[in-house]
């Protein structure tokens, strides 16, 4: 039984094997076929948090791959009416996977624990694994070779932030982060990081421009996340030379591509002129979330090995 709650939990040839998988069924999906390699199963979509891109993509690739999904929101008493451990076995005798979007990560960590099935992590207060892979994903689709390429995050320290150090890590990539004093990577994921991705060259830097001089992308995120409403204006006044706007743009490569996870808080981390702009791949991202999700269904059900 495989789990995935961080990207770290992959070894470096896993997450290729995703990747190859995943683009074996999107070449497919382009010529509309959909490979029915999960016929029967059931998979469970447990949220606490509201969704667009992770619950649409999810239930839509499990339809393509053949199974069917069930969506439980607050209806099922998740956190209420039992234990976790008892809502985890009892699931876990239904479907043949759970994709928890939580937002304590220690949450999905017990729900695991006990679960008789497999977990995904699909977003939580730690981390973000699936969005983080299918963004090297993207990247690769549009660079080609990952290795010692360059990815620049410019913004908060957050659970996608933490996702793309671990893969970049994993893969070879160099993580070069801009970040103010007090919003960087806390002295205990520091120390997972070197000791579960010891390779992982990394940078933070106070200065985006520095951040971003060698970028094969330029990536951000929102500076307020999901649960972070009461520290909105200290953050704005925070992050306010963090902004990635054409200038920004214009201190890395010229081929370099601006990614995004989405949603995305227009005129804040980003200006509309790079969102829309001709470097933009944030659709690509979005739509890339279908088929790496895909894949790790396969990979995770051993559909394919």
């Amino acid at each position: 039984m495989r789990n995935l709650i961080t990207v770290a939990d992959l070894k470096s040839v896993e997450i290729e094997r995703i990747f190859a998988i995943t683009e074996d069924l999107k070449t497919k999906y382009r010529k509309g076929l959909r490979e029915a390699l999960l016929p029967g199963r059931v998979m469970a979509l447990l949220f606490e948090k509201p969704s667009l891109r992770t619950r649409v993509s999810f239930e839509a690739g499990m339809i393509n791959l053949g199974g069917s999904s069930l969506f439980l929101g607050d209806d099922v008493g998740f956190g209420a009416r039992e234990t976790v451990s008892d809502f985890g076995r009892v699931l876990s005798q239904y479907v043949d996977v759970i994709v928890v979007r939580a937002y304590h990560h220690q949450t999905i960590v017990d729900l695991a624990k006990y679960a008789d099935c497999s977990v995904i992590n699909g977003l939580t207060d730690y981390s973000h694994p699936c969005q983080a892979l299918a963004d090297l994903y993207t990247l690769k689709e549009l660079v080609g070779r990952l290795k010692d390429q360059t990815l620049a995050y410019v913004g908060d320290g957050n659970n996608v932030a933490r996702s793309l150090a671990e893969g970049c890590g994993r893969i070879g990539m160099r993580f070069a982060m801009a970040t103010p004093e007090g919003y960087r990577f806390d002295d205990a994921f520091m120390a997972r990081l070197k000791k579960e991705v010891p390779s992982l060259k990394l940078k933070v830097t106070a200065d985006p421009q520095e951040a971003v001089r060698e970028a094969a992308a330029v990536y951000t995120d929102v500076w307020t996340s999901m649960g972070q409403e009461a520290e909105t204006e200290q953050r704005r006044r925070d992050f306010k030379d963090y902004q990635v706007d054409a200038r920004l743009m214009a201190a890395a490569p010229a081929d370099a591509f601006f990614m995004h996870c989405l949603p995305a808080h227009r005129g804040e981390e980003v200006a509309d002129e790079v969102t829309d702009g001709p470097q933009s791949v944030v659709v690509q991202q979005a739509g890339n979330r279908l088929h790496v999700q895909k894949g790790i269904l396969a990979w995770i059900l051993g559909a394919q090995r």
